[in-house]
Parts: C-alpha cells; sequence; structure tokens
C-alpha cells in the first residue's frame, strides 16, 4: 500500500496528456543536470548537508540516479502539449530584451556556473545555498501546467523540479514570516536590459504569500520538456505558479527573502495602476490593459475562453 499513488485532482492520464519523446525524455534530462535521489525528497537534511562536503558528497554516493515521479497533470486539456520550439522561441525576459523573437539568443550570455540561492530574512539560518549542490540531494519530478500569460497568449508546458513548499519546510521560517520575496540575478553585463533601461527596479522581483507559497500546486523548475531549463525559460531554477499571470512566476532566481508584509513587485512598482501583488487569472476582470476573457495558445489562430484561476480554481480558490 506505501507505493499507491493517489492521483491529485489536477491529474490527467499519461497518454492525454504528455507526448511519448517528452517522457521518454526523462532519464536523459535527469543524466544531463546530475544524480539526483530515488524517492522522496530529502531535503529535510538540508541544514546537516550545507554544513560540509563530506555530507554532499555522501548524497550523491548514496544516490542511484534517475529517478522521477509520475506526472502532474491538469485537468481536461483540450490539445496537446504546446510545442517546444515555440515555448522556447517565444519568450518574455525583459533583462534581455523587450522582443520576445530576440531573447532565446540574448539570454545565452547569462553566466549559469556556480549559482546560488541566497536566503534572507525571517528563517531559521539564513544562508546561501549552492543549486548544483542542492538539486543532488533532490527527487524530481514532472508536471504539466498551463501557463497564461497577461498579454494573453497561452502554452501547455511540461516542467521538470520540485514542490516549493518542500524546499520551504527544509528552510524553516519563523512564524512571523507570511511572505516570500524572491529575486532574479543582477548582471547588467551580461543582461543589456537591466544596463539600457537602468532607471527601472532591477532586479526583477516578485513575491508569494506563505499560504500560496505553501500549496501543493506552487512548483520550482530546474528542467522543460525532458531537458534543463535553458536561459530564455528560467534557468537555472525558476518558479511556476500556474493559476496566476506569468509575470509572476520569476525566472532565473537568485534569492528568497522572507518577510512579514507583502513586498512590491517589479511590476507593481513600475505600473502600479496596472498589476497587483495577487495577479491570479481571472476572465470577468480586465488586467493590466489587456481583456483577459480570451487567450490565444501558442500556435493557434483563434481565442479560447479564459479559465477562473486559468482552469485551477477547484484546487487554489478557497486561498481567496
Amino acid at each position: 500500500m506505501s507505493n499507491l499513488k493517489i492521483p491529485s485532482s489536477w491529474d490527467l492520464p499519461e497518454n492525454q496528456a504528455t507526448l511519448e519523446e517528452i517522457y521518454l525524455n526523462r532519464r536523459s534530462f535527469l543524466e544531463q543536470i546530475g544524480e539526483v535521489t530515488v524517492g522522496a525528497l530529502v531535503l529535510s537534511a538540508l541544514p546537516g548537508f550545507l554544513a560540509s562536503a563530506q555530507a554532499s558528497e555522501a548524497g550523491s554516493q548514496n544516490s542511484t540516479g534517475g529517478g522521477s515521479k509520475k506526472e502532474e497533470v491538469p485537468p481536461n486539456f483540450q490539445n496537446r502539449i504546446t510545442p517546444e520550439n515555440l515555448v522556447t522561441r517565444y519568450n518574455n525576459f525583459y533583462e534581455f530584451s523587450t522582443n520576445k523573437a530576440s531573447i532565446w539568443h540574448l539570454a545565452k550570455k547569462l553566466p549559469l556556473e556556480k549559482w546560488t540561492l541566497k536566503i534572507s530574512g525571517q528563517v531559521a539560518k539564513p544562508r546561501t545555498l549552492d543549486l548544483e549542490k542542492l538539486l543532488r540531494g533532490i527527487s524530481l519530478e514532472q508536471r504539466v501546467y498551463r501557463l497564461r500569460c497577461v498579454e494573453t497568449w497561452s502554452a501547455i508546458i511540461p516542467w521538470t523540479g520540485f514542490p516549493l513548499r518542500d524546499l520551504i519546510k527544509a528552510l524553516d521560517p519563523l512564524s512571523t514570516a507570511r511572505y516570500i520575496k524572491f529575486q532574479t540575478f543582477l548582471d547588467p553585463n551580461a543582461a543589456a536590459g537591466q544596463k539600457e533601461r537602468f532607471w527601472e527596479p532591477w532586479p526583477y522581483t516578485e513575491g508569494l504569500s506563505m499560504t500560496e507559497a505553501m500549496h501543493p500546486l506552487a512548483f520550482l523548475a530546474v528542467g522543460i520538456y525532458g531537458h534543463p531549463l535553458p536561459p530564455q525559460n528560467g534557468a537555472p531554477i525558476r518558479l511556476v505558479v500556474p493559476w496566476k499571470y506569468g509575470f509572476k512566476s520569476i525566472k532565473s532566481i537568485a534569492s528568497m527573502e522572507f518577510v512579514s508584509e507583502a513586498p512590491n513587485t517589479f511590476w507593481q512598482t513600475v505600473a502600479p495602476l496596472d498589476y497587483d501583488f495577487w495577479s491570479n487569472v481571472n476572465p470577468s476582470v480586465s488586467y493590466a490593459r489587456w481583456d483577459q476573457r480570451y487567450e490565444t495558445p501558442l500556435g493557434k489562430n483563434q481565442k479560447v475562453n479564459t479559465l477562473l484561476y486559468n482552469g485551477y480554481a477547484r484546487e487554489v480558490g478557497d486561498m481567496y
């Protein structure tokens, strides 16, 4: 009975949502990103794991490699997964450019080696995590989520990663921490947008309430379509919050700060009358200059109805 998987409410049979080549790519992805532990996340051992190189090496030696959990898939998709070439060549990442078609090339300048996550604020032990070492102690899983951009285009994307709440539990935030402030990198030499639009409030900042961050759907992704994340899609680690507009799912996370008050986000600062902190997908509310009743899936020529909370109302509606 211990191996029985109880389907989540957003599950869909794999043969209805996951393209065979993507499913088969999982092992290749895991080999590229490094060995990972089979089974449950071992983030509960994080303090000792970070304390010494010996703990890191032991975790790697005990890893069997190639492990991943069954996909978690949203319900009732009307279409198949969005083609990978569309998702990786049509991006918003203003740090590099406002031209979606050029970001995939420009983002290659971002140095990804020795990436760290700075953990600060109202947490038991502030620290800086080495991402590569952190991932050696994590069992990755695949989830297929809807993505809904505030600009009214959408996609269905297979992500590889782990639940945000598992990392939060391991970091042991204080009871006074009610929100998490996420920030991306600051590197104007690699990201021309940060230099050319120097008056904007870089680095890019986003936030979630602790309740939202602890929701099972909130996800930290390190891969996409069976491969490690490419820079234009938020390498090496990004947030995926599928019931909110896409700009809430911050890319290339460099720090997490646990705070008691809701942080001011990038878009709140740039256009406070157009963007609010919550930014939940709601087709009944015209938001940030766009009519949100309809969306156009990438690669399609016709609009479809946008769903409340991007189709995840059953799972997240009670939070609002």
